[in-house]
Parts: structure tokens; C-alpha cells; sequence
């Protein structure tokens, strides 16, 4: 088992399945067409995003570089909270962007979702999260994935 500690931005517990992506998040395009259209288990729409693409992003651990993209990104947050259809939690390997982190703490304060974010997690945790492992969050910000 691996042990990282980073940065609470939302705080919260969960265990969940890695789903890993080592470009750039673009909230937006990942999330616009599943949440538009109600599609079940919410596809990653984003076709420059191969790790993602198509996956679903419901209920799993987002490991991520970073985000990218649009001055949107907070409200598709919002959204997917709102719409009980966000990730189990975010954990990024670099500082989160203030427009993902203000949608991520919206979904917390204003909904009933409970979506952890952790970030500054370091390159070492991207390189050592695969798709598919164990990944837990507890409420310090530590996070430990079972290989």
C-alpha cells in the first residue's frame, strides 16, 4: 500500500476505483453531453482525453494531473452534484485550478453530495495510481492506494 498526503480543498472520506488520467482534465467537454442528455454512469465526452474517454465518472476516484479548459468548469461541478452524478472524490497531482475548487465546494455546501477533493497530491502518486486500484481518502487529506 502507497500513502500520499496533499491538500484538503473539499473534505470527506471514500473508497472507491481509480479511474487515472495523466493529461489534462477539461471539466466541460467531459461532463457536457452526459449531463445534457441524463446518460447513465455519466461517459467522459472528452474525445481529447484517451484515458478518459467513454469511461464513466460516477462513484469513482478521479485521479488527475490538473484541470484545463473553460471558465465553466465550477458550475459543471455544481452540476454533477446537484444531479447526484459526480465522482466519489477528485484527487490531483497538482494545485486544482480556484473555478473547480469553488464548483467542488458549492456541490459540498449546497447539495447532499459528498465528492472529497484533495490536491498538490505530487507526480509520484500519478505515477503510482492505475485505472481500476483501490484508492481511499480520509479526512487529513491522506490517501492510500492499494496495489
Amino acid at each position: 500500500m502507497k500513502e500520499f498526503k496533499g491538500r484538503v480543498v473539499v473534505p470527506g472520506t471514500c473508497t472507491a476505483k481509480a479511474l487515472v488520467s495523466h493529461g489534462g482534465f477539461n471539466t466541460l467537454a467531459s461532463y457536457q453531453m452526459a449531463l445534457m442528455f441524463n446518460k447513465k454512469g455519466v461517459p467522459c465526452g472528452d474525445q481529447n482525453n484517451p484515458d478518459l474517454y467513454k469511461q464513466s465518472m460516477e462513484g469513482v476516484a478521479m485521479c488527475l494531473p490538473m484541470t484545463i479548459g473553460s471558465t465553466t468548469g465550477g458550475m459543471v461541478l455544481f452540476t454533477a452534484c446537484a444531479l447526484g452524478k459526480q465522482p466519489a472524490c477528485m484527487l490531483f497531482s497538482k494545485p486544482i485550478d480556484s473555478l473547480a475548487a469553488s464548483g467542488a465546494i458549492m456541490g459540498d455546501v449546497w447539495t447532499d453530495a459528498k465528492m472529497p477533493v484533495i490536491d498538490n497530491l505530487g507526480d509520484e502518486f500519478l505515477e503510482s495510481v492505475k485505472t481500476g486500484m483501490t484508492v481511499t481518502v480520509e479526512e487529513d487529506g491522506t490517501v492510500k492506494i492499494d496495489d
